[in-house]
C-alpha cells in the first residue's frame, strides 16, 4: 500500500527550505509488474521532473540501477523472498549478491538501503526462519566492501505482523513471532544502526470496516478526531494510528530507540464494486493529504518529535498484477507518464495545494465522505428528546457487535473503563452487555444525536433504563 519574489515571497521560500529540512521525506515505489512501462531512463527523468529524490525497487535490475546512476536519487533495492534461504545458508551467495548488485553500482548509483525480502511473515512459502540470518549475511557482505555505514539493511513487514493494532496504544506483535524473529530482528537493527521498515495501508482497514471508520479520518480530511481509550491521545488520521500501533508494539518489547521507515502506503484510484472506498477522488485525497502531513513535519501522537520517511505505492498503474482491480490501480502515473491525478510531491508543490474536500452530497452510502462514526452516515440530526439509551442488538451477530465495540472503545472515544476486568460493569461478562455499555457511552457523549446509535445496525435506542446484572447504563 506509496512530496509543500518580493520580500514576503522570499521569506516564505526560505521558510519552506528550512521546513523541508525539519520535516519528513517522501519517496516512491517503482514497481514494474507491467508490459507497457516507459524505459528506466525515461522513468528517471519523470522522477526528477517531479522532484522525487528517493525510490524503492523490488529487485536489483541492472537497467534500472544504471539509469539511476548520477541522478542524485537515493535508492532502496530488494533481495527477493525466494533468495532468502540461499542468503541465510550460503555465505558465498550473500557476498556474491552484494558484490554484483550493490558494490558494482555504489556510490554513483546511490543505494542507501537493502530490503531483505518483503512482507516475509505472510509469504506462503514460510521463509520467516531465514529472515534474520539472511539480513546478517548481507550485512557482513557489506562490511567486506566497507559499505555498512552507507547502506542499511532491513526488511518490510506488513501490519499483519501485529497481533493487536487497535487501539494504537495496545499495539503488540503476534506472540508466535516475538522470540523467534521479532526480537532478533530488532536487536540486529539496534546493533547496526538500522531501522524497521513497515508497509501500512489504511485503505484495507477502511474497506473492511467502512461502517465504523470515518472516510474523512482515513483520508486526512478534516474530522473531529478519535481518542485512543488506552492513552487518551487524540488521532486525526488512521495512518498515524496504524504507525503508532507499531511503535507501541516495539515499546512493549523495550525497543523504543528503533527508527521507522514506511516503505509502502497508498490508496487505489479504481477498484471492484465490493472494494469500498477505492476511487480517484479518494486516492488523491489520501496521497495528497499524506504528502502534506509528512513534508510539513510533526510526528505521531505517540512519537511527536519523530519525522518519517514514507514511500508512496506506487509510481505506475501496473497491468500485470494479479488480484482485484485495485491491485492494478495504485499508480500516481499512467504508463504514458500522464498523472492519474494531480497532487504535490515536494514541499514547494504544497504552496498552492489545498487538498481535496469531501463531496457536498453524501446521498447513497456512507463510503463517500462523511464520518461514519457510530452512526448512520454521520449526518447531523436533531437530538433525541427526553431520556434515552443506546443498547446492543444481539440479533446483529457477534461480528457486528465486536466491530462496534472495538470502534466505540477505540476511535469512538467511549468510556470503556467500567467494563474492564474488576471494574463495576465487567459483570455480566457478555459481548451484548459490554457492547451496550460502550455503545451507550458513545451515544451519550455525542449528545444523543440521531444516528449515533447505529454501529452498522448493531444498536438501537430505548427509552427505559436498561440494566445488565447490577450495572445500569449512565445518561452522560
Amino acid at each position: 500500500m506509496m512530496h509543500r519574489v518580493n520580500t514576503v515571497s522570499f521569506f516564505f521560500l526560505v521558510l519552506s527550505i528550512f521546513s523541508l529540512a525539519d520535516g519528513g521525506l517522501i519517496g516512491i515505489n517503482y514497481g514494474r509488474v507491467a508490459n507497457n512501462l516507459p524505459s528506466a531512463v525515461k522513468v528517471v527523468q519523470l522522477l526528477k521532473s517531479n522532484g522525487v529524490d528517493r525510490v524503492k525497487i523490488y529487485d536489483t535490475d541492472p537497467a534500472v540501477l544504471k539509469a539511476l546512476a548520477g541522478s542524485g536519487i537515493k535508492i532502496t533495492v530488494c533481495l527477493p523472498n525466494e533468495q532468502l534461504s540461499d542468503a541465510a545458508k550460503q555465505k558465498d551467495f550473500a557476498e556474491k549478491w552484494v558484490k554484483q548488485n550493490v558494490a558494482a553500482y555504489h556510490p554513483k548509483t546511490q543505494i542507501e538501503a537493502i530490503a531483505v525480502g518483503n512482507e516475509v511473515f505472510v509469504d506462503p512459502d514460510n521463509v520467516t526462519g531465514f529472515l534474520v540470518p539472511a539480513m546478517k549475511s548481507i550485512y557482513q557482505a557489506l562490511v567486506k566492501h566497507d559499505l555498512q555505514s552507507a547502506i542499511k539493511v532491513s526488511s518490510p513487514i506488513a501490519l499483519s505482523a501485529l497481533g493487536n493494532s487497535y487501539p494504537a496504544s495496545a499495539g503488540s506483535f503476534k506472540p508466535e513471532l516475538v522470540e523467534p524473529v521479532i526480537k532478533p530482528m530488532l536487536d540486529f537493527f539496534r546493533q547496526t544502526g538500522s531501522f524497521i521498515m513497515v508497509n501500512v495501508y489504511p485503505f484495507f482497514a477502511y474497506e473492511a470496516n467502512s461502517q465504523v471508520i470515518s472516510l474523512d479520518y482515513a483520508l486526512f480530511r478534516e474530522n473531529q478526531g478519535v481518542v485512543d481509550a488506552g492513552s487518551g491521545k487524540r488521532y486525526f488520521n488512521l495512518f498515524d494510528a496504524q504507525i503508532d500501533a507499531v511503535f507501541a508494539a516495539m515499546s512493549a518489547l523495550k525497543y523504543d530507540d528503533i527508527r521507522m521507515v514506511v516503505t509502502e502506503t497508498g490508496w487505489p484510484s479504481k477498484g471492484d464494486e465490493n472494494e469500498i472506498g477505492a476511487g480517484m477522488e479518494n486516492a488523491a485525497a489520501y496521497n495528497g493529504g499524506l504528502v502534506k502531513r509528512i513534508l510539513t513535519g510533526g510526528g505521531t501522537p505517540l512519537k511527536p518529535k519523530t519525522d518519517l520517511t514514507v514511500y508512496l505505492f506506487a509510481l505506475f498503474n501496473e497491468n500485470q498484477k494479479t488480484g482485484p482491480t485495485s491491485e492494478n490501480n495504485y499508480g500516481l502515473f499512467y504508463p504514458n507518464e500522464d498523472k492519474v491525478y494531480d497532487i504535490p510531491l515536494t514541499l514547494a508543490g504544497l504552496k498552492n495545494y489545498r487538498g481535496t474536500r469531501a463531496p457536498a452530497s453524501t446521498t447513497g452510502s456512507r463510503k463517500n465522505s462523511t464520518p461514519v462514526t457510530g452512526g448512520d452516515g454521520g449526518q447531523v440530526s436533531p437530538t433525541v428528546s427526553g431520556q434515552s439509551w443506546c443498547v446492543a442488538d444481539a440479533k446483529a451477530g457477534k461480528d457486528k457487535l465486536q466491530a462496534g465495540l472495538d470502534y466505540a472503545c477505540g476511535e469512538g472515544g467511549a468510556n470503556c473503563h467500567p467494563i474492564q476486568p474488576g471494574s463495576t460493569c465487567y459483570e455480566p461478562n457478555t459481548l451484548e452487555a459490554h457492547a451496550s455499555h460502550a455503545f451507550n457511552s458513545y451515544y451519550q457523549r455525542n449528545g444523543r444525536k440521531m444516528g449515533t446509535c447505529f454501529f452498522g445496525g448493531a444498536a438501537y435506542v430505548v427509552s427505559e433504563l436498561p440494566k445488565f446484572g447490577k450495572c445500569e447504563l449512565p445518561t452522560n
